[in-house]
């Protein structure tokens, strides 16, 4: 089964970076090397445990998707589950189970991951799946099997999003955060009439544009020798050719140029007030201060709490990514209060910087 990948004669990794164990200091030991095809390579050894941790991370998200075309990302991670040249339909799922691992698979706005955990002894097998979905996956994509999966991501989008309390809150925030043409204006999800617009040439087209091993990262972490991994990595992973160039996304941020208020009517008992805040870009000087101010603002017990009405629901997040930034602060309220919510957290924000 291993035996996968022709033969051929390939240039050996190059490595590009490495951690060593420093006493007195946190740091995890790594080694980053780049295969000739593009795919960065990260081995990070850990014999704490008879386990590895396998994660392919692609570099591209809803974040890639174009107006009209929204979905296409987290649809694509359906689609990978469903076999590929040498893998059966759902084989990918039972092989994994068999071996005692775990898997899934993730998508946000700007990567989609999969990822396994299997005994050690197992490593080879995980790697072979993984390079067998990268380089083959098309060869088993059907008409079939993508209506299959077009009526899996509506059913979900509807579980998650349309019948969830308060599921559509990130949605309109997004839409009254950033402009309509910003790809963060829109879920990852997408929007059902655009789901049901997509074709299953345009997926593929999508697969060949985004899913090349020079847009892709992988981690492996755990209980492994690094020389033996590698050597299988290359194996595997190095016949796969490199997809098309991708360019790094250029920062769009955003500014508000007055404040926005949006009611969205649902049917539950307690009122959600989410407030957002443009903020910095990945990268900026200023994202270590802000990390530690959302956790400092969405403590229970912060000296800048909103009111204690609402101290027990409250929290801060500040979501990380790639071209523009938002904090939101959702503030579950008592059924009266609201507004009262609105004054008070406006009220508090002098004493932030103090």
């Amino acid at each position: 089964m291993l035996a996968l990948l022709s033969s051929s004669v390939l240039a050996a990794p190059t490595l590009v970076a490495e951690q060593h164990k420093e006493p007195g200091k946190l740091a995890i030991p790594y080694q980053m090397y780049r295969l000739d095809n593009g795919l960065t390579v990260i081995l990070a050894p850990d014999k704490s445990d008879p386990l590895v941790h396998l994660d392919v991370t692609y570099h591209v998200g809803s974040s890639r998707e174009v107006v009209g075309k929204s979905g296409f990302a987290h649809f694509f991670e359906h689609m990978m589950f469903q076999g590929s040249k040498n893998v059966g339909d759902q084989e990918h799922m039972r092989i994994i189970n068999e071996a005692g691992g775990t898997m899934n698979g993730t998508t946000n706005r700007d990567r989609t991951n999969y990822y396994e955990t299997v005994p050690a002894n197992q490593l080879e097998k995980v790697l072979w799946l993984e390079a067998d979905r990268m380089g083959f996956l098309l060869d088993a994509v059907s008409q079939k099997k993508f209506e299959i999966q077009r009526a899996t991501v509506k059913n979900e989008r509807a579980q998650r999003i349309d019948n969830q309390p308060y599921g559509l809150v990130g949605e309109r925030v997004g839409e009254a955060l950033y402009p309509r043409t910003h790809p963060y204006s829109w879920q990852p999800i997408g929007y059902v009439e655009d789901l049901d617009r997509v074709g299953v040439d345009d997926l593929k087209q999508f697969f060949l544009r985004w899913y090349g091993p020079n847009n892709a990262t992988l981690t492996l972490g755990g209980d492994f020798e690094p020389k033996q991994a590698l050597a299988w990595i290359e194996q595997y992973f190095g016949p796969i050719p490199r997809g098309p160039e991708v360019a790094e996304p250029t920062p769009e941020p955003v500014t508000l140029p007055e404040t926005r208020y949006v009611t969205l009517e649902d049917k539950v008992h307690l009122p959600l007030l989410y407030i957002s805040y443009p903020t910095v870009a990945l990268g900026d000087p200023q994202e270590p201060a802000l990390d530690m101010f959302a956790d400092v603002l969405g403590a229970r017990r912060a000296p800048c709490s909103i009111r204690p009405w609402s101290r027990r629901a409250r929290r801060s997040t500040w979501v990380p990514p790639t071209t523009a930034r938002s904090s939101p602060v959702p503030s579950p309220s008592m059924p009266t209060p609201t507004r009262r919510s609105m004054a008070a957290s406006r009220a508090s924000r002098p004493r932030w910087t103090r």
